[in-house]
């Protein structure tokens, strides 16, 4: 009997028990049951970025280091379009230089298409849309674009660079776009180079203040993104030493000891690492003979163990495939090297399905360990969460109006007055060109640049080589629906006419001859302008840097003929001129000023100080190259940071 009192007693503690946790635990269990943690915008982003990435198959971590082009869709039928997001589960892409003419509107709709099918897949996981934005929102028709960064270096004015970045990035997420391949924060150390426009200064100590400028009007003070509504994600390239290849040639070898690299090519993206940048793009040089691409030294012992970068390494363009020598010689390799190296997201851009294939052939061999998947998507995860992807992942229209808007291009026209360096005024102290007069009776503008929108945009702006309104360039263009005209804005001729005096008669010359100066003899002055013709990455490397012709000609027969005589160079680097300095009256550099050409204007008729100062030593010859200030033997035609004062 006993026994079984104590049985009953036994029984009835047990379930006692059972009930109290039942209480005590059930509660939270019902209360909790579907909770996913990285879909909890109170969850810390680590923690979300490991909920997510444990759940993750192969197939999709693999997805998330892709990114693909656009353009894909115009390969597929409207009805599997959705394929690259559900099947292949493509976790980013990008827009290239030639994907233009769409309105605001068309194409957040485009990118809001695109997020519904990301969204759609199991996990759920947000589009990353990415676009070159490295002068304004430059692939866009009637965006804002501001002068090249060549000419915001001759600024020195942080402030306004942080403006323009701002409103770079309010352009950029009208359209719909959340991240953008910027800034550039190479040291162009000769400006042979073809990207030499691309760079602030040859002086390190130039870059590094716009480079911490731009990325808070970018991304905002704050890791990644501010507020991710007028905010994008930067990323910065090329890293690194792309700006020392060997005799400027675009994608060489940079040969470089510590103190080059570590004093000059590498403190820019030192300071975009502590300011929180989303991403680097590796560059598609060599250092030391090393393809970047390839560099698991520098991507991922320096660049993520010393400096602690958290955010994701991109490819460039195709850049994995150029490890080999012929480009892709031998793809398998390219993927293992470029992975293993610290490659976390690959711009593949349209081959994708045999990069996933290999990919995944490299896991599964144990050619490359999961464990680098696994760390290169939990830095694209970390990005998208950081910069609020996952809570707002749709593109809204309520920053349409601001893009290309009037207060934007008063702030490029700024820049442009800022930029402008005044190298000579008249050949004696007291016989001063600048200010130009503006209420007489005529003057002559001469040169094909004083009228082409697209040249002195330069580079990088609609298209990837840049546009043309007139010449070889207007086939082209009209294939591929670009206005053979321009983007919306001022160009310099149209500037001048609308700064002088109603009664002032403007001569326009294209391209004078030896007739011009007495046909025109009774003009108080011409306006020359020429430089260079557009130009991006490789085909602007130049062993010449002569003015395009037929520029030379339009000098001789417009200067020293008894006409006071302005010269203003639209170019994106130094340029030989002095063969021609001593029959000019006054020389000034424009540099690529962008859109807003009334901000030349503004400077030449005294509207406007000069105040801009030379970003790059300019030489003699480029038989001196390459030469950089505090170099042993410096001769240059006119110093680093030299500029006439009005």
């Amino acid at each position: 009997m006993a026994e079984t009192i104590y049985s009953f007693r036994s029984l009835f503690l047990l379930l006692a028990i059972v009930i109290l946790f039942a209480g005590r635990y059930g509660g939270a269990t019902a209360a909790t049951r579907g909770y996913i943690k990285y879909k909890d915008p109170k969850a810390a982003i680590e923690e979300r970025v490991e909920d997510l990435l444990t759940r993750m198959t192969l197939p999709e971590k693999l997805g998330q280091m892709c990114q693909v082009d656009r353009f894909n869709f115009s390969f597929f039928p409207p009805d599997t379009r959705h394929e690259i997001f559900t099947k292949y589960m493509i976790g980013s892409v990008l827009s290239n230089p030639y994907d233009t003419g769409a309105s605001p509107s068309n194409r957040v709709n485009v990118s809001n298409t695109m997020q519904k099918w990301s969204l759609s897949t199991r996990l759920g996981i947000p589009l990353l849309y990415a676009i070159d934005a490295v002068h304004g929102h430059n692939t866009f028709i009637n965006a804002t674009i501001f002068p090249h960064n060549v000419g915001l270096g001759a600024t020195r004015d942080p402030d306004l660079v942080k403006k323009i970045g701002a409103i770079t990035a309010l352009e950029v997420r009208a359209t719909g776009i959340a991240q953008a391949f910027a800034p550039c924060v190479a040291v162009c150390r000769d400006p042979r180079w073809g990207r030499c426009y691309e760079s602030y200064s040859e002086d390190t100590k130039v870059v590094n203040m716009m480079t911490e400028s731009i990325m808070e009007g970018l991304q905002g003070n704050a890791p990644y993104v501010a507020d991710f509504k007028t905010k994008l994600a930067g990323c910065a390239k090329h890293f690194v030493g792309d700006g020392g290849t060997v005799g400027g040639i675009n994608e060489n070898n940079t040969v470089a000891d510590n103190a080059t690299l570590f004093g000059i090519h590498m403190p820019p993206f030192e300071i975009a690492v502590k300011k929180g940048i989303a991403s680097i793009m590796a560059s598609y040089s060599s250092l030391n003979g090393v393809k970047m691409h390839a560099n698991r030294e520098m991507l991922t012992d320096y660049l993520k163990n010393t400096l602690k970068f958290q955010g994701f390494v991109i490819s460039d363009w195709l850049g994995i495939d150029k490890i080999t020598t012929p480009p892709r010689a031998n793809y398998t390799y390219s993927i293992e090297a470029s992975i293993n190296a610290g490659i976390d997201m690959v711009m593949v851009p349209f081959q994708y399905k045999e990069f996933l294939d290999e990919l995944t052939k490299l896991v599964n061999g144990g050619y490359i360990p999961m464990s680098r998947i696994d760390d290169a998507v939990r830095r694209v995860l970390r990005v998208k969460f950081s910069i609020g992807l996952f809570e707002n992942p749709y593109a809204e229209e309520t920053l349409i109006a601001e893009f290309g808007s009037e207060a934007h291009r008063e702030v490029a026209r700024e820049a442009v007055k800022k930029s402008m360096v005044l190298l000579k005024n008249g050949k004696t102290k007291e016989d001063k060109v600048i200010p130009l007069q503006r209420n007489v009776k005529k003057i002559v503008v001469a040169g094909a640049h004083a009228n082409n929108m697209g040249w002195q945009c330069g580079g990088f702006t609609l298209t990837w080589q840049g546009f043309n309104g007139t010449g070889e360039n207007i086939a082209r263009n009209k294939a591929m629906k670009i206005p053979t005209g321009k983007t919306r804005g001022t160009t310099i001729l149209e500037a001048i006419v609308k700064t002088v005096d109603s009664t002032t008669e403007v001569v326009f010359v294209e391209e004078p001859n030896q007739e011009t100066s007495k046909l025109h003899a009774d003009a108080a002055y011409t306006i020359v302008v020429v430089g260079e013709t557009p130009y991006a990455e490789t085909q602007g490397d130049s062993t010449t840097l002569s003015i395009a012709a037929p520029g030379p000609d339009t000098i001789r027969h417009t200067c020293g003929s008894g006409m006071k005589c302005l010269v203003v160079l639209v170019t994106g680097r130094p340029l030989v001129i002095e063969p021609y300095l001593d029959t000019i009256d006054a020389l000034v550099v424009a540099w690529l000023p962008g859109t807003e050409g009334q901000g030349i204007t503004d400077v030449l008729f005294g509207d406007h100080p000069f105040t801009g100062t030379l970003p790059r030593t300019w030489m003699k010859s480029v038989t001196q190259l390459p030469m950089n200030v505090g170099d042993k033997n410096y001769d240059p035609l006119f110093p680093f940071g030299y500029g006439i004062k009005t």
